[in-house]
């Protein structure tokens, strides 16, 4: 029997005694082996178990009516919502459960974000404070507000299959896909935030969902120099390097704000410039006009049809590009990086996870090892040292923030060793304030690096006000 017949039958019954299906606004009815509800504010329904239990009541009955319809994507959004709306009006009214007015609001919202929506962490997506969501289980979420991890205990999944047909949703979204034989997957939403999936039989307690959230309005120069990522100065000679076509990897750990720095840099690169950015998922969001994006491909079920990012980073060699931004070197992409860094496409940026400068080229030796060509250590160090200028160092720090800590220079070789000179550096030894904040800030060294020279035959000239290491963050106002 169909919602709509099970509704018409309990309404017919519902008339024959008397009795309103659902009592007026405001008015408490009374609650199956409960006393009568007082005048206080109603509880949550998230926080209620006898509001759980409806609402898991609620959102079976449209699963079990509308599930052929959820995915169909010939169905258009307005219709798929009336429909869902529609049906959950007759669902909320089949339920014996008295509910006032607030209470059948929040209800509906809750179904709602569920059916149409990513179901309980919808409110965490619109949340601006947040920017991670953990998804540890059915009911064991967690998320980061200002850079402090909790557990939020107003929102749970009814059960694995809820958190399971919320990943699905989000991956079947951009066509790809997670089950038993391959199940991780890497995704994104709408917006660019990055979604880490894994399910049985890899999760124990799970399934698990990651999702890194990114600001609907990318954050700017402005932005970083307000939360003291990075002082005005510094912000400058960033903007000197990417104007004059210098190549840069932004290096650090997980978390410590790597694609939201990727972002800002891509920024400073000329409208009249062709980019391309090379990604696993979609994140960049650069504002330029002539801007290619392209994301790697995992296999199809039958084990065909991977794209790899060294697939793709190979092919826009080929698309005559001014600029190439690889979102991550994770590979032996990192090979075909540097070759395109050294072979005319100047102004290149990519990613690395690195704790340091030196770490950073540490690493992308091991990764062009992992090309699988059997180079001499000094071979690839000879390409690193010609191909990189600068390297971008960000670490997360204990109070939370994220901070840039050096600005170094490339100088080049002196032996076997690729010499690095550090142009800007976070002052750790101001220690921390009664709050276990970071007193320091990023301050000039006091060096002028070798290719300023090569800035101001370009008609880039940087003050000497800039590497002046007395200058702090004096001027935490004011644009570039």
């Amino acid at each position: 029997m169909s919602l709509s017949e099970r509704l018409n039958n309990q309404q017919a019954g519902s008339l024959a005694g008397g009795t309103a299906l659902l009592p007026p606004v405001g008015q408490a009815g009374p609650a199956a082996g409960s006393a009568q509800a007082s005048n206080s504010a109603p509880t949550p329904p998230r926080q209620d178990p006898a509001a759980a239990e409806l609402r898991h009541r609620v959102h079976q009955l449209l699963i079990d009516e509308l599930g052929p319809i959820l995915f169909d994507n010939r169905l258009s959004e307005d219709d798929l919502r009336r429909r869902v709306n529609e049906q959950l009006q007759a669902a909320v009214a089949l339920e014996r459960v008295p509910l006032s007015a607030a209470d059948k609001a929040r209800l509906i919202q809750d179904v709602t974000d569920d059916i149409l929506g990513y179901g309980p962490i919808d409110c965490l997506l619109r949340e601006e404070a947040v920017t991670e969501i953990m998804v540890n289980g059915p009911d064991r979420v967690f998320v980061e507000r200002d850079g402090k991890l909790t557990k939020d205990p107003n929102v749970r999944f009814l059960d694995e299959d809820h958190v399971r047909r919320v990943i699905d949703k989000i991956v079947s979204a951009i066509g790809r896909r997670i089950d038993e034989s391959t199940p991780m997957v890497d995704a994104r939403l709408p917006d660019g935030s990055r979604v880490n999936a894994v399910i049985a039989p890899l999760a124990i307690g799970g399934p698990f969902l990651t999702i890194r959230k990114f600001s609907a309005d990318p954050l700017q120069i402005e932005d970083l120099i307000r939360f003291g990522s990075v002082n005005v100065h510094a912000a400058e000679f960033l903007k000197a390097c990417i104007l004059g076509r210098l190549n840069g990897v932004v290096s650090g750990g997980t978390g410590s704000g790597k694609t939201t720095m990727l972002n800002v840099l891509s920024s400073f690169i000329p409208d009249d410039e062709r980019i391309v950015t090379v990604e696993d998922a979609k994140e960049l969001q650069l504002h330029q006009e002539h801007v290619l994006s392209m994301e790697s491909r995992p296999s199809n079920v039958e084990g065909r049809g991977e794209v790899t990012i060294r697939d793709l980073v190979k092919n826009c060699l080929r698309m005559r590009p001014d600029r190439i931004v690889v979102g991550e070197c994770r590979s032996g992409e990192a090979l075909d990086m540097l070759q395109a860094m050294n072979t005319g496409h100047d102004g290149s940026l990519t990613t690395v996870h690195a704790n340091s400068p030196r770490d950073t080229l540490a690493r992308l030796e091991t990764l062009v090892l992992m090309a699988g060509f059997d180079l001499p250590i000094r071979a690839i160090r000879e390409q690193m040292a010609s191909a990189i200028d600068i390297i971008v160092q960000l670490t997360r720090l204990r109070d939370g923030t994220r901070r840039v800590t050096h600005i170094t220079e490339v100088q080049g070789m002196e032996g076997d060793i690729i010499t690095l000179q550090d142009v800007f550096l976070f002052d750790f030894g101001a220690g921390v304030d009664e709050r276990g904040r970071f007193r320091g800030e990023l301050r000039a060294t006091g060096v002028r690096p070798k290719f300023a020279e090569k800035l101001a035959d370009q008609g880039i000239l940087l003050g000497a006000e800039v590497f002046n290491p007395n200058t702090g963050m004096q001027a935490q106002s004011g644009r570039l």
